[in-house]
């Protein structure tokens, strides 16, 4: 795969400018480490701008850097050993470091347009910082090694890594939705390494201010504007927890309403509310379809089966049941840019916070 990437560099290379072809040039004889740059890095050790290295990426038939470079990222991990890809990533790691925790996902796709989106975002937006990734669930981080030989640290893992690695200023950027079980565990986890590292700060969840409850029913409404027609129920499942943090769904569901997004429905899969109290939700107006979209960073397992699955209990099955054409949406929160812009938010107030 990454001949492919590299005989379509040096196909594309006649045609480009003498910045560009400077770029495609160090690509070409260093893939490795470029595939762990940002476009700062590049266009250094290319000895081009920054915006030269953006124009490149353009010029290779993708929407940005961040494509271009999650593009090379993953066929370089496909080509290279464990071993080689934590030789490349040590060397490029510098004393401050971004770690992203993520639950995770075996879903390949998925984890690159949610997750790895988020990191290549968060890279772009903090070029002099060092983007790591971790997950919290072994169960995933198991499969995907015993299926796909890819390596993904858990939290401990990652936090010795960055230990070993001399990180001086660490931020932990977790993707998760809310401040519930999950998060607590990590920050609790975090407190054991407070005197491993000069510095150490946790940013906030998706979901924490009044700002980020209306950012995130704008982006929603946005992304899904073209199912909205009067007659089309839009439904988003979230995964629901017995924590207090639970009341974010109903919170969620009381911003949309206050903007007037009549035709929008929370639910979720494990707590309250439920698929059965959506149902009734939207039973109650004159709905002819059904758009199922996952309110979760990734449009995992929980998406896939719960959500668009054809078992008697998925949601596709028991609103089809009920009458309505459903069109399942498999797309993570992930995907969306202004989503990934709260992160980034969030990641700049922990940074903030250790000036």
């Amino acid at each position: 795969m990454i001949n492919d990437l590299l005989r379509e560099i040096e196909l594309r290379r006649p045609k480009m400018s003498k910045g560009q072809k400077k770029i495609a040039d160090y690509i070409m004889s260093n893939y490795e480490q470029a595939a762990y740059m940002t476009t700062v890095k590049l266009g250094r050790a290319a000895d081009v701008s920054e915006s030269t290295v953006v124009r490149f990426a353009h010029s290779m038939g993708y929407s940005g850097y961040p494509r271009f470079h999650q593009a090379l990222k993953e066929e370089v991990k496909n080509k290279l050993t464990a071993l080689q890809r934590m030789e490349v990533s040590n060397l490029l790691i510098g004393e401050d470091e971004i770690l992203v925790v993520s639950f995770g996902t075996s879903f390949n796709d998925s984890r690159r347009m949610t997750i790895g989106a988020i990191e290549s975002t968060l890279a772009e937006s903090f070029p002099d910082w060092s983007v790591r990734r971790g997950f919290t669930s072994q169960i995933i981080i198991d499969h995907v090694k015993s299926r796909d030989g890819v390596a993904i640290d858990n939290v401990g893992e990652a936090l010795d890594r960055a230990v070993n690695n001399n990180v001086k200023r660490l931020v932990v950027v977790p993707t998760h939705l809310m401040n519930g079980f999950e998060y607590t565990d990590l920050s609790e986890e975090l407190s054991t390494y407070a005197d491993a590292f000069e510095q150490i700060a946790i940013s906030e969840p998706l979901l924490t201010s009044d700002e980020d409850f209306s950012a995130v029913a704008d982006a929603i409404v946005s992304a899904t504007a073209e199912y909205d027609d009067g007659e089309t129920a839009i439904v988003f499942m979230g995964h629901g927890t017995e924590a207090d943090s639970n009341g974010v769904y109903d919170k969620m569901q009381s911003v949309l309403a206050g903007k007037g997004c009549d035709h929008y429905f929370i639910g979720t899969v494990e707590a309250t509310p439920s698929v059965e109290d959506v149902l009734a939700k939207v039973q109650e107006g004159d709905y002819k379809r059904v758009v199922l979209e996952p309110l979760m960073v990734v449009a995992g397992d929980h998406a896939n089966n719960d959500m668009a699955g054809d078992e008697e209990d998925s949601w596709k099955t028991i609103f089809t049941k009920a009458g309505y054409e459903v069109v399942p949406v498999l797309r993570g929160l992930g995907e969306l840019e202004e989503i990934r812009d709260i992160y980034v938010a969030h990641a700049q107030a922990a940074l903030d916070s250790l000036q």
